[in-house]
C-alpha cells in the first residue's frame, strides 16, 4: 500500500461547455485530485517539504490548466490535468475528479480519471 496525498473539491473557474453560450462565461467547477506518494514517511521523517509533492504546487498547476483556455468537455479537462500533474511531479498515478454545477435539479455532474505515468 503507498500513501496517498488528496487534494478534494478545489473551487476553479472556467469556460467549458458543448453550446457556445454555455462558454460565454466562466462557470465553477470543482476539482479533486489524490495521487501516490512514496516518499511521505522520508519526508516527515526529515520534516522536509522538498522530499514530498508540495499539494499548494499541485493546486497551482491545477488552477493554471484549467484557466489556460476554454474547453467543451470535462473529459478533455481531465485529461489536460492528468498529462500535466503526471508531467511536473514526481507521481506515477492520479485520480482526478471533475464536479460541474450545470443540470437544473442536479447537484452535479461528474467525471472520474485514473491515469498512471507510461
Amino acid at each position: 500500500m503507498s500513501d496517498k496525498i488528496s487534494i478534494q473539491g478545489l473551487e476553479v473557474w472556467t469556460r467549458i461547455g458543448v453550446p457556445d453560450e454555455e462558454r460565454a462565461r466562466p462557470q465553477k467547477l470543482e476539482i479533486s485530485a489524490s495521487f501516490s506518494a512514496e516518499t511521505v514517511k522520508e519526508a516527515a521523517r526529515l520534516d522536509d517539504v522538498a522530499l514530498t509533492v508540495n499539494y499548494f504546487d499541485v493546486s497551482q498547476t491545477i488552477r493554471r490548466v484549467t484557466e489556460s483556455g476554454e474547453r467543451k468537455l470535462i473529459e478533455t479537462l481531465a485529461e489536460d490535468l492528468a498529462s500535466a500533474l503526471l508531467g511536473e511531479f514526481p507521481i506515477k498515478d492520479i485520480e482526478i475528479e471533475i464536479r460541474k454545477f450545470i443540470i437544473p435539479e442536479c447537484r452535479y455532474v461528474s467525471l472520474r480519471i485514473e491515469r498512471k505515468r507510461i
